[in-house]
C-alpha cells in the first residue's frame, strides 16, 4: 500500500501547475540510439527562474534526439535549443487547461485507490487461504481482515489529501 501511495504521489508531481519543476520532465522519453530512454538519465534539468526549465545534456551529440523527444512529449512545451542547453519556457495555464489538470490528477487518485483495493483483495484472499490450510481460527481472521480494511482506509485518506492539495494547487491562480 505503501508504494501504490507514494507512486501516486510520484505522478502527481509530474502534473504542470503554472510554475516551473524539474519533476514535469520525469515522464519525457528520449530515443537515445535507438533506445527509449528517460530523460534524468541523459540531462540535468535545472530552474533557473519560475517559468523556465535549462536541459543540460551530458552527452552534447544527443542534444538533438533531446529535443525532438521533448517536441513529442506531452509537456506542451516548445524547447529552444542554443546549441549546448535546452530551454523550456513554462506558459501560464489557462482555465481550461487547470481543468483538465484536475481531471487528470483526479483519473490519477482513483487509479492509485484501485491499486490499494487490490493490495486489500490479495491479502484478504491470503488470509481465507491460511483459515483453509493452516486451520486458522474465523475470529482470527475476521481481526486480520480487520486490520486489513482499518489500512485500506488510512492509505485511502492519505491518497484522497494528496490528491485534494494538488488539486487545489492546479486550480489556484
Amino acid at each position: 500500500m505503501k508504494k501504490s501511495l507514494s507512486s501516486v504521489q510520484e505522478q502527481l508531481a509530474t502534473l504542470r501547475v503554472g510554475r516551473a519543476t524539474p519533476d514535469m520532465l520525469d515522464r519525457v522519453l528520449v530515443d537515445y540510439y535507438d533506445t527509449p530512454t528517460p530523460l534524468k538519465q541523459l540531462a540535468s534539468v535545472t530552474c533557473p527562474t519560475a517559468t523556465q526549465l535549462v536541459v543540460d545534456v551530458y552527452d552534447k551529440s544527443a542534444l538533438g534526439d533531446v529535443e525532438k523527444g521533448l517536441m513529442a512529449s506531452d509537456i506542451g512545451m516548445t524547447p529552444s535549443n542554443d546549441g549546448s542547453v535546452i530551454r523550456l519556457n513554462v506558459p501560464q495555464l489557462t482555465k481550461d487547461r487547470r481543468v483538465e489538470l484536475a481531471k487528470t490528477a483526479k483519473g490519477i487518485g482513483e487509479g492509485g485507490k484501485t491499486a490499494l483495493r487490490n493490495v486489500r483483495r490479495d491479502a484478504i484472499d491470503k488470509i481465507k487461504k491460511a483459515v483453509k490450510a493452516a486451520g486458522l481460527s474465523e475470529d482470527a481472521s475476521k481481526d486480520k481482515e480487520g486490520a486489513v480494511d482499518k489500512k485500506l482506509k488510512k492509505y485511502e485518506g492519505s491518497l484522497d489529501e494528496a490528491v485534494s492539495a494538488r488539486e487545489k494547487e492546479i486550480t489556484t491562480l
